[in-house]
């Protein structure tokens, strides 16, 4: 079992093999190159190291909040103060679930703004896990030559791991590998499915301090249910939406916008959000639900929005990722794959953009989405 150490001022940081006290994390704050000689060099690596040697200093002085920004997926971003000691709560859920142990290598890869990438710190100074800092890229295992106990990595990094032969070997190294900050593509899944070692899909927003539920996606127990940790509570909304009650990570209740089915486990599986909901003449379409349709059928980078209609209330859009005049055959493509859809989820208009909205953690932007196509003149 392991040994968690949750008085601060005791508290230790290990990185790449060498410790530092909260002295030290004080002393370094703002200075990176103290920590530079222990880091190749690599593009925006001072940035990195500056965000991370000031954690460490708002970690170790005498406040207890942190400072943590949201990612703004469904609107616009927001600072939040959470409690240290809720912080230390999730990080031991995580290491207890996991079986993580003091020394074990575990991977930073994400940036410092945002809670996902705190939290790996934070596991780190409870549990004593030796930190491997990277600069947050589309690549953090191209130069990793050490073994990886832990390591957390959102889906366009593991997309980006599995096209590459020498590091699709390291991703399936890693002992525990957890994917979150986004949807994971069912391509993407059955690709992993036949990793040796433990890969998770995580369920958590920054209110609930990273994830509170995790779910197999490899192996005989992988499963398109999640499983809460222990002390954690769900239910369901009067409008189908997911409730959690964990009062170890947040001090209220979280009424989600995350459109839920609980079974008799208490396991739940995600069928999209609410505010992802149109609702075009009467009938209520997901829009993850167009959008896994249409994957197989589109060639290019897409997202599905919507705009107001004065005939349908709300009329379906279609964005699509596309330089220069299309082809008469991507056309006919694109009219095709449309055309496979209910009749009832047929976007009414198509809007080509040189790149989707995506927020700072890779997320798709769907409130930057939606003003794209409210702007966008229709006819």
């Amino acid at each position: 079992m392991n040994h968690f150490i949750t008085e601060i001022s005791r508290q230790t940081i290990t990185i790449l093999g060498k410790t530092y006290t909260a002295e030290d994390a004080r002393a370094i704050s703002g200075k990176p190159s103290r920590l530079q000689i222990f880091f190749r060099k690599q593009e925006g690596e001072e940035s990195f190291l500056a965000h991370l040697t000031d954690f460490l200093a708002e970690w170790f002085n005498d406040s207890d909040t942190v400072k943590v920004h949201t990612s703004g997926s469904t609107g616009t971003p927001k600072a939040l103060f959470v409690e240290k000691r809720r912080m230390m709560n999730s990080a031991m859920l995580t290491v207890s679930f996991l079986h993580l142990t003091r020394g074990d290598n575990a991977l930073l890869c994400m940036p410092l703004q945002y809670i996902a990438g705190k939290m790996v710190v934070v596991r780190a100074l409870v549990a004593g896990l030796n930190l491997i800092p990277v600069t947050p890229c589309g690549h953090p295992l191209q130069d990793m030559n050490q073994p990886l106990a832990f390591g957390a990595l959102i889906p366009m990094q593991v997309y980006n791991s599995l096209q590459n032969p020498t590091e699709r070997e390291r991703l399936k190294n890693i002992r525990h590998l957890i994917i979150g900050g986004g949807a994971i593509d069912p391509d993407m899944e059955e690709a992993l499915k036949t990793f040796p070692c433990d890969v998770w899909s995580t369920y958590g927003m920054t209110e609930t301090l990273s994830h509170i539920a995790l779910r197999k996606l490899n192996g005989p127990d992988a499963s398109e249910w999640y499983t809460p940790f222990e002390h954690v509570t769900l239910s369901l909304s009067e409008e189908g939406t997911l409730i959690i009650d964990a009062p170890l990570v947040c001090p209220q209740q979280l009424i989600t916008n995350d459109i839920i089915e609980l079974n008799n486990a208490g396991q739940f599986r995600i069928l999209g959000r609410k505010d992802n909901t149109i609702n075009t003449g009467g009938i209520k379409v997901q829009i993850e639900q167009v959008e896994s349709t249409l994957k197989p059928l589109l060639p290019f980078p897409f997202a599905i929005t919507s705009a107001p209609d004065a005939k349908f209330g709300e009329r379906i859009v279609l964005l699509i990722q596309h330089e220069g005049p299309f082809s008469e055959e991507e056309k006919q493509n694109i009219h095709r794959a449309c055309q496979q859809l209910p009749i009832y989820w047929h976007p009414k208009q198509l809007i080509q953009v040189t790149s989707l909205p995506l927020t700072g953690t890779g997320k798709p932007d769907r409130a930057a989405a939606k003003r794209l196509a409210h702007a966008e003149k229709y006819e």
